[in-house]
């Protein structure tokens, strides 16, 4: 099992973005203490020269740590068919504890990696480096998580037994069984579809207000953040039945599989994509008024919002048109 090219590149990929982050956080500290743009010291003469080098790879391997989530959720679905009982990826994930603080860990640092990643193009932007305290103080945040995360995933690998039998997605996705999961199928299908739309049209309208006038980021972000979370709810209370074209059927990794042509991939994919722009136009918002980003970085929010605008659009097309034309009819 734990020769598998799936886990083994996540073991390998883990392990250098680890190391990468490590070597960048030490850095990072002594730019939090030393630097100081105006200084023609040797410390920050040194500093300015290795800020180059850092930047360069940590983006890289922050770049790695986004699809790392999408590998780790295809690895643990083609891995279910040694599992007995296990029909998806939540059977193989269901194996021992670390599965599930696996994806919560891997989720978590998809958003910090891309918003810092946002700060850092942000950042390049600016001639005297603005925001490079705030973004290094943001991978002494990342930096343990990705080691957290690495620690989880590896025993989870290493704890992965075929003897073991597992749930399937049928009885983990009810509400027969306690967990948000069965709270939030057990809402009504009305309400969540009510919820659903109205946070999405919200949040696109706020999206077209900022890009037009440049105002509302704060509400926009938090919009964004807001429908993210209600879109995955939603998804498993009442979009992913259209999919499956069964009332009963809530699980929100099925859809990653080949039968339904893997548009699970492209769902997240837009969904976290999304979430991210919209969220880093709120990030950015406390330095619009910084001098040498005044120029570059109103527009690099705003096409930060038109993507997350799209993309949210794209998501709530497709779910829509499944809505309408599965054979599914409630």
């Amino acid at each position: 099992m734990f020769f598998k090219p799936g886990i083994l590149a996540l073991f390998i990929s883990s392990l250098l973005i680890s190391g990468m982050t490590l070597y960048a956080s030490y850095y990072g500290a002594l730019i939090l203490r030393y630097w100081d743009i105006k200084s023609g010291s040797e410390t920050q003469l040194r500093l300015e020269r290795r800020t180059y080098l850092i930047s360069t790879i940590i983006g890289y391997a922050l770049v790695f740590q986004l699809f790392s989530f999408f590998l780790f959720i295809y690895t643990a679905d083609t891995l279910h068919p040694f599992f007995t009982g296990a029909m998806c990826a939540v059977g193989s994930l269901n194996v021992n504890q670390w599965g599930y603080p696996v994806v919560i860990l891997k989720i978590i640092t998809f958003l910090l990696a891309g918003l810092w990643l946002i700060i850092n193009f942000a950042d390049n932007r600016g001639y005297d480096y603005p925001l490079i305290k705030v973004k290094y103080l943001l991978l002494l945040v990342i930096t343990p998580l990705i080691l957290a995360e690495t620690i989880i995933q590896a025993r989870y690998f290493l704890g992965l037994t075929p003897e073991v039998i597992t749930s399937c997605c049928g009885s983990v996705f009810t509400t027969d069984t306690a967990g948000v999961a069965s709270e939030i199928i057990s809402f009504p299908r009305a309400f969540m579809e009510v919820i659903f739309y109205i946070a999405m049209i919200g949040a696109l309208a706020l999206g077209a207000v900022f890009y037009r006038t440049g105002k509302m980021g704060y509400g926009f972000a938090g919009a964004i953040f807001l429908t993210f979370l209600i879109s995955i709810a939603s998804f498993i209370s009442f979009i992913s039945m259209y999919f499956y074209e069964l009332p009963t059927h809530h699980c929100p990794f099925c859809i990653l599989q080949k039968e339904y042509g893997y548009i699970g991939y492209i769902l997240y994919l837009v969904l976290l994509l999304g979430g991210l722009a919209g969220m880093g136009v709120g990030l950015l918002m406390p330095f619009r008024q910084v001098q040498s980003l005044k120029e570059t970085l109103p527009t690099f929010q705003r096409h930060l919002a038109l993507t997350s605008v799209v993309l949210y659009l794209l998501f709530a097309v497709i779910a829509t048109y499944q809505i309408i034309f599965s054979n599914l009819k409630m």
